[in-house]
This record gives structure tokens, sequence and C-alpha cells, in this order.
């Protein structure tokens, strides 16, 4: 079974091209999303999060707060690469069964913002990267999360830049509402069942 990554910048609109690979079939995981759920559902993590950031970081019902715990990594290098080396490698071991339960088919997807730069691009054999113009992804991501202009391009700034992406990817999607998205998708799609 082939393992796909298929990553992008904040606004980029990865998750709607996930959500059409699905409609193709496809199982996609989304490791964003699992590792939000790990932060509340494994013991593990939750105790070396605390052991790490504090008790401060538990809000009240024991569930941990990730406004606090996001104050602790934003602009803290030194702190999110702590925070990272928790949460990656517990991520990993999730998308390792949860791979077994899919073994069947013909491809996988796995969704990372952060795929290179966690380094689970070394754990798929194909890279897919969407991209869009850095002023339609900073409208997008205002409307999605209701939040600032400043706060989104930080958050770019953050981030690997499309370029750097692209050039370490195989196949690119350009969600940049000029170009049409179904063809390219079932395009894509097309190659890869070929490389069975």
């Amino acid at each position: 079974m082939l393992k796909i990554g298929i990553t992008g910048g904040i606004g980029s609109g990865k998750t709607t091209i996930c959500k059409v690979f699905q409609l193709l079939g496809i199982p996609v995981y989304f490791a964003d999303d699992e590792a939000k759920k790990l932060l509340d559902t494994s013991f593990e993590v939750k105790i070396n999060i605390i052991s790490t950031f504090g008790k401060e970081v538990i809000d009240a019902n024991g569930i941990i707060d990730r406004k606090i715990l996001a104050s602790k990594v934003f602009n803290n290098k030194e702190n999110l690469e702590k925070l990272n080396s928790i949460v990656h490698p517990a991520v990993a071991k999730h998308f390792e069964n949860w791979l077994h339960e899919n073994k069947s088919a013909k491809y996988i997807l796995k969704e990372a913002a952060i795929l290179f730069e966690s380094n689970a691009n070394k754990a798929v054999d194909k890279i897919i990267t969407v991209t869009a113009p850095i002023e339609l992804k900073i409208q997008r991501a205002m409307q999605r999360d209701n939040t600032d202009r400043t706060a989104i391009e930080q958050r770019i700034k953050n981030q690997q830049s499309d370029e750097e992406k692209i050039k370490r990817s195989h196949f690119v999607i350009y969600n940049d509402e000029q170009q049409l998205l179904i063809p390219q998708i079932i395009d894509i799609h097309h190659k890869l069942i070929k490389l069975q």
C-alpha cells in the first residue's frame, strides 16, 4: 500500500481536497486533528505535557487547556520543540495502528500541515502539496478561524513556504480558484493507482 503525504500552508484548502479523495474511496488520516485528540485521550501525552509545562496547563476538569499550552509555545521555539517531541511520536504510533486498519486500501493519504517540519515526510512514499495565492489563504483562514489578519500572517510566517514544499513534493494541486480542482485530483488519483 502506498502512503501519500498531503500538505499545504494555512488556508490552502487541503482539508477540502482530502474530502474529495475520500469521496473517491481513499482513506485519509488527518494528523493535525489526531494530534489534538491525543491531547485529550492519551494518558502518556497528558503526563508528559504536565511534567514539561507544569500543572497550570490543566483546567479544573483535568483536561489540557489548549489556550494556556498555546501561550507557552507561541513564539517560543524551544517550548514548541518540546511539545512536538511529545506529540509527534504519539501521532506516529497512532498512524501505524490506523494504517493496519486500512491495509486493504489502494493507497492512503496522511494530511499534515507540518509534514516536512515534523519529519513525517520520511514515513510516506509520495507527497502532494496544495498551494494557493497568499491573499486567498489569508482570506480563507480569517473566515474559517474567525480571527484577524495579523494572527494569520504570523502563522504563515512560521510555516515553511509553499515554494520549499513544492520543491520537495511529487505532485502539486493549485487551489487558486482559477484552475479546476476536480480534474487535478482525478489526475493524481489515476497516477497513484497506476503506481500499485
